[in-house]
């Protein structure tokens, strides 16, 4: 069964950071394309970036380019969101999902809580 795991999440001071880490379960990311979305209240769900299934592409949103970086791991078994000066603005459940490459099925985590205070 595949399945996401994110961890990493917690609370942090406005300009501090974290990482956040996806893990993969039945299945390796070298099949699988890999996302992060956050949602917070009032702003509905945001796409934050993603990366290649070989880990070698990543894309970010405006938003958070040149603060947050996506990464995986040599083993395929981990990709990780590097979140760096981060705001209160940037407070939200931050969610992983991987999108097969054969399928197009999406598999979603069930989220990690990320609180910035000012």
């Amino acid at each position: 069964q595949v399945q996401v795991v994110e961890s990493g999440g917690g609370f942090v001071q406005s300009g501090g950071s974290l990482r956040l880490s996806c893990a993969a379960y039945g299945f390796a990311f070298i099949d699988y394309a890999a996302n992060w979305y956050r949602r917070s209240p009032g702003k509905g769900r945001e796409w934050v970036g993603g990366i290649s299934n070989h880990g070698d592409s990543t894309k970010m949103a405006d938003s958070v380019k040149g603060r947050f970086t996506i990464s995986m791991d040599v083993t395929k078994s981990f990709v990780y969101l590097e979140m760096n000066n981060l705001k209160p603005d940037d407070t939200a459940v931050y969610y992983c999902n991987a999108v097969s490459m054969l399928s197009s099925q999406i598999t979603w985590g069930q989220g990690t809580q990320v609180t910035v205070s000012s």
